[in-house]
């Protein structure tokens, strides 16, 4: 499959996607088609490879949740974003497309708390139970005091 042929297909199936670029192809989709997407990426677009998934936090504008899924063999490789919007940190979780995206997904939750919703075990992976806030935020205080790393 060409690039240009997953472009139509993505237009076709998803009117309100926006694309760019080509390697990797960005796709960029409303947080309600994030999990049809990925879904749509893995059965027809071939997308079976689980790359990465991560945050960014734009402040005024909100969270971002980028995700990158690869079709090995047709050398297809996409990058899915989503914003979050202002003051909403709740995105549905990949996990029941890409069992990959499980511990990812906690890293998120526990640097940026973006709660994934319907994740199988949401809970913190980096750090401890006891830690206040999430490091990754923009919001979050440089001189925020913790507990010592042992």
């Amino acid at each position: 499959m060409t690039i240009a042929q997953a472009r139509t297909l993505i237009a076709e199936r998803f009117p309100g996607a926006q694309t760019a670029g080509d390697a990797p192809m960005v796709v960029t989709v409303p947080v309600d088609a994030w999990v049809p997407f990925a879904r749509f990426a893995k059965e027809t677009l071939g997308c079976r490879f689980f790359s990465f998934l991560s945050a960014v936090d734009w402040k005024e504008e909100g969270l971002e949740v980028v995700a990158k899924i690869d079709n090995v063999d047709e050398k297809l490789s996409l990058l899915l974003k989503t914003r979050l919007g202002p003051g909403v940190s709740a995105c549905p979780s990949l996990t029941g497309v890409y069992k990959g995206a499980d511990w990812m997904e906690r890293e998120c939750y526990d640097m940026f708390g973006i709660r994934f919703e319907g994740h199988p075990d949401l809970r913190r992976i980096l750090l401890g139970d006891d830690w206040e806030g999430h490091p990754l935020l923009k919001s979050y205080a440089v001189d925020t005091p913790h507990p010592p790393f042992r």
